[in-house]
């Protein structure tokens, strides 16, 4: 009996690391020359500077960072750029760089993957919903408010305290209208790329200069008392709550570490680089010097913008969903405002489009795996159907039929409707933190998948069978009294300071995994005390502080450990440098600026987290292509 339970729980095991294999589609014909660094910085900015800047800078400034807004950009800004490495390493060792989703799957395997997958999908659906409500309070704003006047004095006081005050039917429409579009088939054209992108650049070198020009220096030096008549005069409580003395930066320290997380948004988007870098000419810099490059024009921008506000307006007047046009009426430029406004109408739309076309391709390709169920991968009447040779790495041909040339309608339509509900009755706030939330889970995950990948062996059929001999038999070589092992904890410490081996085996890809996982628990646990219990760590509390100490000293060794054990020495274009010091540093901050986030926000994510995971285990885990295609080897064997 235990042992037909340990052989199921092996094979359960087993299912959930099954990695997808890799494959290029032949042949591949591409008469465009590869893409140089700046190629890939100008599709880096493309996807940088979206709907971010646009839907971000007034919350913060308003309700967590005032003026200093702009040092919560350069904390996000910093931290992403490790991120955004990490994720070039990552891509490096797979043959067509794509979502974090498919990277996930070849490299680190099924359950992973689907963790990854679910929750790029969620952000998704969440951007969507913000975008769609910015762009409907943009154009409320346009019109004199018109539509939130009404609508509010409607709902207001119907609506649940955890929904928004009414409900935004624009935006709704809006997303139902875009979804309609997709699921017809009405795609972005090169051109229409190039003038949106050129237009974003416009609108926002405008700002810029324009708040250069017409702002004051004062509204970054207001004092108190400013703060009291101005919460007086606009019937804003809640603005006065955290505030200390005012000036640069107005809030409490507390306040400063959660608009750090919510700045993470504006800096999403270097997947693109890392998908057009795949062929590149010079790969081993291109991709990396790129991602810097694009995140520090990003920077600037995000910087200037944020100051040019901040100059205008004094923070505790933004407007939180349409702030940029609204400035301008502020400063008496009441004719810029229209065309802030409708400049930032077309780019809202632009980006909600593109995003709204990544989510379908992404349920897509979930659905077509097996991971979500099958019917959101249906296309209707497929046309033009091709057929391909695909090539694993078990030197197996398979032959694939797809059409290319049809739509899946319910991988637009479903996902499309759940964005438009979050769009109708969730409130624009809620949206926004959650999907910094999820910005800065994903690059946990990708420098997680970096560590873990660095000291993994080979994945070689014969080196590993000659490892896996090695390391059951160890007597091979030596006398008896050669091979003894040491007994006791000295031992176990000397082999894990002094590897037996140069090379990752699997009991060295066992040790990473299992201390990096031990990591993640012991930064959890610091950062839990630090929130809570701070002032009684760095007051010398005898109890709290022992314990931050122990836990730092647990963390050292532990991190230490993960340096000692063999990389894995195959090339790479990229190779991240000081892996363990950036996995420790990145980690931290990121695990430390999650646990600022609201409870309402931990309860949406893991609401959303306990609803992926009762579909992969209850359907997913079973109907998984790999599944199917290890289940049709032993069917055809077993007939013959």
């Amino acid at each position: 009996m235990s042992l037909m339970l340990g052989q199921y729980l092996r094979q359960f095991g087993q299912k959930l690391v099954r990695r997808k294999p890799q494959f290029r589609e032949e042949p591949e014909s591409s008469e465009t020359h590869p893409p140089n660094t700046l190629d890939l910085v100008v599709i880096g900015l493309d996807n940088m500077l979206g709907a971010g800047i646009y839907i971000l800078i007034g919350g913060v400034a308003k309700y967590v960072a005032g003026p200093a807004i702009i040092l919560f950009l350069l904390v996000a800004s910093l931290t992403t750029v490790l991120s955004g490495l990490c994720y070039v390493e990552l891509a490096a060792g797979v043959e067509r760089p794509g979502t974090v989703y498919f990277i996930s799957y070849v490299t680190m395997g099924q359950l992973y993957a689907f963790i990854s997958g679910w929750n790029l999908l969620l952000y998704l659906i969440i951007a969507t919903a913000c975008i769609a409500q910015a762009w409907s309070s943009t154009f409320d704003s346009l019109i004199g408010n018109h539509i939130s006047e009404a609508l509010g004095g409607t709902f207001s006081l119907q609506m649940p305290s955890f929904l928004a005050s009414f409900p935004d039917f624009l935006a709704l429409g809006l997303v139902l209208l875009l979804t309609g579009l997709l699921a017809l088939r009405v795609y972005e054209s090169t051109l229409i790329y190039k003038v949106f992108t050129g237009l974003n650049i416009l609108v926002l070198s405008f700002i810029i200069v324009s708040g250069f020009i017409k702002g004051d220096l004062h509204n970054w030096k207001l004092m108190e008392q400013g703060h009291q008549l101005a919460a007086a005069g606009s019937g804003d409580a809640y603005s006065l709550g955290l505030r200390s003395s005012g000036r640069f930066g107005p809030f409490a320290f507390d306040a400063i570490l959660r608009g750090a997380a919510t700045c993470f948004y504006a800096f999403v988007g270097f997947a693109g680089i890392v998908s057009a870098g795949s062929k590149a000419s010079r790969l081993q810099w291109s991709m990396p010097l790129a991602v810097v490059i694009s995140f520090f024009i990003c920077f600037l921008v995000c910087f200037g913008v944020s100051a040019a506000l901040t100059l205008m307006v004094p923070y505790y007047l933004i407007q939180l969903e349409s702030p940029l046009p609204q400035a301008f009426i502020c400063v008496g430029w009441d004719s810029a405002k229209y065309v802030v406004a409708v400049g930032t109408l077309c780019i809202l739309l632009y980006s909600l489009l593109s995003i709204m076309f990544i989510m379908a391709q992404l349920t897509y390709a979930m659905a077509e795996d097996g991971l979500l169920f099958r019917g959101l991968a249906w296309i209707p009447a497929p046309t033009d159907a091709r057929t391909i040779m695909i090539r694993t790495t078990n030197a197996c041909i398979i032959v694939r039929t797809v059409a290319p040339t049809g739509t899946p309608i319910m991988a637009v339509l479903v996902p499309g409707t759940l964005a438009a509900v979050m769009a109708l009755l969730f409130d624009f706030t809620d949206l926004v933190v959650l999907m910094s939330f999820h910005s800065l889970l994903a690059y946990f995950l990708v420098t997680f998948s970096v560590l873990v990948l660095r000291c993994q062996r080979a994945q070689n059929g014969s080196q590993e069978k000659t490892e896996e001999e090695t390391e059951t038999n160890p007597e091979v070589e030596g006398g008896p009294l050669e091979s003894e092992p040491e007994a006791g904890i000295s031992g176990i410490l000397k082999s894990l300071w002094f590897p037996p081996s140069t090379i990752p085996t699997w009991k060295s890809g066992r040790i990473v995994y299992g201390c990096a996982s031990l990591l993640v628990l012991l930064l959890i646990i610091l950062s839990l005390i630090l929130y809570r219990w701070s002032s009684q760590v760095f007051s010398g509390d005898p109890v709290l502080t022992t314990v931050a100490v122990l836990l730092l000293l647990l963390i050292t060794g532990v991190t230490v450990i993960i340096w000692r054990q063999p990389q894995n020495p195959s090339t790479l274009p990229f190779r991240v440098p000081a892996m363990p010091a950036v996995f420790l540093v990145s980690t931290s901050v990121n695990i430390y600026l999650m646990i600022q986030m609201t409870t309402r926000t931990w309860a949406q994510f893991g609401i959303w987290m306990a609803t992926g995971f009762a579909i992969y285990f209850g359907y997913g885990i079973r109907h998984s292509l790999e599944e199917n295609n290890d289940q049709q080897p032993a069917a055809s064997t077993s007939k013959t």
